[in-house]
């Protein structure tokens, strides 16, 4: 489960971000509409969304903690997945569109003077540091969650059930790069005299934009949805309810991401035959316990007693998973 200090060092991820973004949006505002970038109004609207984006992820950390209830027996926990998406919908929308926009008539348009270019060229480098952060902090806590996960960065990266420090990575990421590509488009502009280099730096910002929304929002949808645990989650429970002696072969075991550090687990048992309905019923009790100690990720657990010959129960597995499908303990 995630603990109050996970919790905290998310919220944390999250402020810096959002500081540093409304800071850096401001200077790259004003600093477009004096120097009349095209490069430099396209990362404004960039620290426009990133902010946005930072305040609906304090809203998902805010309520995807609230308890279960009776509307909603297993918790608020995918409202960070919820909350995760609409970020993920703002950055193209509210960066991505505009930038792309503002690119593609700069390149079209008639070429514009540059004015007071050292402007741009201080708050770009500023910008760069506080981004740089920004980017830091979310960097070292995606890279301890990923050493506590015993995974490498990039498979914690493509796994990782926490959406939060997950958007902020990569928001940053794109804003370091968004920096290098607005730097690239005012130089050109100052040394051809040709502006569209500046909106060439702007619709690539906009494509950036477009990339890094894609990623997020699909990673959330699968979440949305009811994506599978962790594999090797599912597997060492699977191997744990297999080693019991009550427990003939499980027949089928399903799985389902809650939120952020939390399961659901519904596994189909074949218990020994020789067992009466008491003492299926307290091997079950014992089975919870053990799995809960072992794995505190499991939030909620169901089991269902099932034959292993039923015919139909064994077309649905297969159905789902293949012929390759194992949930025995032969």
């Amino acid at each position: 489960m995630t603990d109050e200090s996970g919790q905290g060092e998310s919220t944390l991820t999250v402020l810096v971000a959002l500081g540093a973004n409304a800071l850096v949006g401001v200077l790259k505002l004003v600093a477009g509409i004096i120097t009349g970038s095209a490069a430099m109004l396209a990362e404004a609207a960039h620290s426009v969304a990133d902010t946005a984006t930072e305040g609906l992820l304090l809203t998902a950390l805010r309520r995807s903690e609230k308890p279960a209830d009776r509307r909603h027996p297993f918790g608020y926990g995918k409202e960070r997945f919820f909350w995760a998406l609409i970020a993920a919908v703002s950055i193209f929308v509210s960066g991505a569109v505009f930038a792309i926009y503002e690119g593609i008539s700069t390149m079209l348009g008639a070429s514009e003077e540059q004015t007071l270019i050292w402007v741009a060229y201080a708050v770009l480098g500023g910008s760069f540091v506080l981004e740089g952060i920004s980017w830091l902090q979310a960097f070292k806590q995606a890279r301890r969650e990923a050493a506590a996960h015993h995974q490498t960065f990039a498979a914690f990266l493509r796994t990782t059930d926490d959406p939060t420090v997950k958007t902020v990575f990569f928001e940053d990421s794109a804003a370091l790069i968004g920096l290098v590509l607005a730097l690239a488009g005012v130089g050109l502009h100052q040394l051809t005299g040709a502006s569209f280099w500046d909106g060439l730096a702007s619709l690539l910002i906009g494509l950036l934009l477009s990339g890094v929304a894609y990623i997020l929002g699909r990673t959330n949808k699968g979440l949305l949805i009811g994506r599978q645990a962790d594999a090797r989650l599912v597997f060492a429970v699977r191997d744990r309810l297999a080693e019991r002696p009550e427990v003939e072969k499980v027949v089928d075991l399903l799985t389902m991401m809650l939120g952020t550090d939390r399961v659901l687990v519904c596994a189909r048992l074949d218990f020994d035959d020789a067992l009466g309905a008491a003492d299926v019923e307290r091997a079950c009790v014992a089975i919870d316990t053990v799995l809960r100690e072992e794995f505190p990720d499991l939030d909620e657990i169901f089991m269902e007693p099932v034959p292993r010959t039923d015919e139909g129960m064994r077309a649905r597995v297969l159905e789902r998973y293949g012929s390759n499908a194992s949930t025995s303990n032969e």
